[in-house]
């Protein structure tokens, strides 16, 4: 059984950081592209970030780009989103997602088979 579950999700100040991760199981971790997808209330969902089989493949969305970085620890099944000088427009629930495929179109959804339960972020002003 393929299972993502995020955790990190807090309340944190504007300027703060947090690092969210995604644990995963039950598929071929290090074959796969992960991303992060994010929703705040009443918006469209809205793609983060993404990092294929290498650490040295990633993208990310202009919003978060000099801010956010991704990585993963294919020793541990595990991808990380470090979230640095956050706003608080990164207030949002912020999912995991994987595809068994490369990072081309990462930042569609509808590439992604599998979802995560999200983690909620809150940045105050």
């Amino acid at each position: 059984e393929v299972q993502l579950e995020e955790s990190g999700g807090a309340l944190v100040q504007a300027g703060g950081s947090l690092r969210l991760s995604c644990s995963t199981s039950g598929f071929a971790f290090a074959d796969y592209t992960i991303g992060w997808f994010r929703q705040a209330p009443g918006k469209e969902r809205e793609w983060v970030s993404c990092i294929g089989s290498s650490n040295y493949n990633q993208f990310y969305a202009d919003s978060v780009k000099g801010r956010f970085l991704i990585s993963k620890d294919n020793a541990k099944n595990t991808v990380y989103l470090q979230m640095n000088n956050l706003e608080p427009e990164d207030s949002a629930v912020y999912y995991c997602v994987s595809k068994n495929s490369g990072t081309y179109d990462c930042d569609a959804s509808y590439e992604y088979t599998y979802w995560g339960q999200g983690t909620l972020v809150v940045v105050s002003s």
